[in-house]
């Protein structure tokens, strides 16, 4: 009897260093083809599929793409901090948003907290088109922040507590909603007692309030 089957087989094809996203550092790594095999008497003799090409870091063992082979570390570490941005940006409009309307307090704060945060200048059709977005998704900020915050660093934490509070206190009373989040946002963003106390005394002057 003829035994005939399939066997994927793994081989690296290159090595070399690059930067791992993952490990947010230099390692090795090894460039590896994936492809199945037609087998007789489990021995693999013909490829019957084309290959599927994947990087392996040798550090963390995860595995990307090709194209993150083209990804330096400046590059990277630049998009993450776009990204961080966006995302405090929406929190920040979120907290605004957490009593379901805006006041003209608030749109002010969001308006300079934009400046911060995305490096540019707003004007108010551009916050209200972002504040609408944000208040499709119909999401609550802590929710928002427990997901999104995970991967910031803690100065991107800090930056962004210190605009989470210059929105919940632009009107200079908190509301019942705002004061409950803020009592969150320490165990959220994952700060020391100290941390925290520190970017909510200087949040005024950060934005030079």
């Amino acid at each position: 009897m003829i035994l005939i089957g399939t066997r994927d087989l793994t081989r690296t094809q290159d090595q070399g260093d690059f930067y791992c996203p993952e490990c947010k550092a230099t390692y090795s790594y090894r460039l590896r083809a994936k492809r199945t095999f037609l087998t007789l008497y489990f021995i693999p003799v013909i490829p019957i599929s084309s290959p599927e090409w994947f990087v392996q870091c040798d550090s963390c063992k995860s595995n990307w793409d090709p194209n993150v082979l083209e990804i330096d570390q400046a590059s990277h570490e630049a998009a993450q901090e776009g990204l961080f941005r966006e995302q405090a940006m929406r929190a920040a409009i979120l907290v605004g948003l957490i009593d379901d309307h805006i006041s003209e307090a608030e749109i002010t704060a969001l308006l300079k907290v934009g400046a911060m945060l995305l490096q540019q200048d707003l004007d108010r059709e551009e916050l209200g088109q972002l504040c609408s977005m944000a208040q499709q998704i119909s999401i609550k900020p802590a929710h928002y922040l427990l997901t999104t915050s995970k991967n910031w660093t803690v100065p991107q934490r800090l930056l962004a507590l210190q605009a989470l509070f210059l929105v919940a206190s632009a009107e200079g009373e908190l509301s019942e909603n705002q004061m409950k989040l803020l009592s969150e946002l320490r165990e959220i963003l994952q700060l020391s007692d100290l941390e925290y106390e520190a970017a909510i005394e200087d949040s005024l002057n950060y934005v030079g309030v």
